[in-house]
């Protein structure tokens, strides 16, 4: 289903019936991520997946867009179809710290709040942002004699060196750098709303040591982590995942 939000046509899906929980996917990726998950949840509740702008079927936004434009997409696009209130939200990865900040900054008011591999704690000494300032400083000058294709094959080596997902979506490359200079620790030490925090063992993008600290600042949160499964947990662990957001929702 589509929709115009913020001037952009958004892809949605919306189905089941029953209080409302809004999935937000991380970057790079889209509301198909979540498909299985979705159907289950369709059983008890109604469920809100939106492809955020840039991804999927939504259009990219023009200008830079941080995690603060995300988050009032967000709370415009639930607003638009008429869904409020809302009982939980779903956010993996880059959607999770898109959620901790809409519901820091009063955009959005769920009862619950599932992070599943949340991203949003940055540290300024990783080799990821490391490589990012070290190529936006450098890394057109140092290559400015290169043939095109070999400057992209080496952006992208080096990007891929540093565990970035900048190159995905090439032209959010600005958008990019904006949201991941972004910490939300402050947002979520802000944060009382009940919140399970479920992370795996073997994410090396976004390690279970984020959940800790998470564990820490959210008031009301509980952690949970689950074994032999990396980032996109919810595809290694589906029955583990499901039942735990299903316990937790009730």
């Amino acid at each position: 289903m589509n929709i115009i939000v913020d001037n952009l046509a958004t892809n949605y899906q919306l189905t089941g019936k029953g209080k409302l929980v809004v999935i937000l996917h991380g970057w790079g990726d889209s509301l198909r991520s979540f498909s299985a998950l979705q159907k289950e949840l369709s059983g008890t509740y109604s469920v809100l997946a939106i492809d955020l702008p840039g991804f999927g079927g939504t259009q990219a936004p023009q200008d830079i867009w941080g995690l603060d434009e995300y988050a009032n997409f967000v709370e415009n696009t639930v607003n638009k179809l008429e869904l409020q209130p809302i009982y939980a939200i779903i956010g993996h990865s880059n959607g999770g710290a898109i959620a901790i900040r809409a519901i820091a900054r009063g955009k959005l008011q769920p009862a619950k709040l599932i992070l599943l591999a949340a991203a949003g704690i940055r540290s300024g000494k990783s080799l990821k942002l490391l490589a990012l300032k070290i190529l936006t400083k450098t890394g057109n000058l140092a290559t400015i004699w290169m043939p095109e294709v070999q400057r992209q094959r080496l952006r992208a080596s080096l990007y891929g060196a540093a565990g970035s997902d900048m190159l995905v979506v090439p032209e959010l490359e600005e958008t990019f750098k904006k949201v991941v200079s972004q910490d939300v620790r402050d947002d979520a030490a802000q944060l009382s709303v009940p919140t399970l925090l479920i992370y795996a063992d073997h994410d090396l993008a976004v390690p279970i040591k984020h959940g800790i600290a998470y564990k820490k600042l959210i008031q009301n949160s509980q952690l949970d982590s689950i074994h032999q499964a990396s980032h996109f947990v919810h595809h290694d662990q589906p029955a583990k995942v499901t039942k735990l957001i299903m316990d937790f929702l009730k």
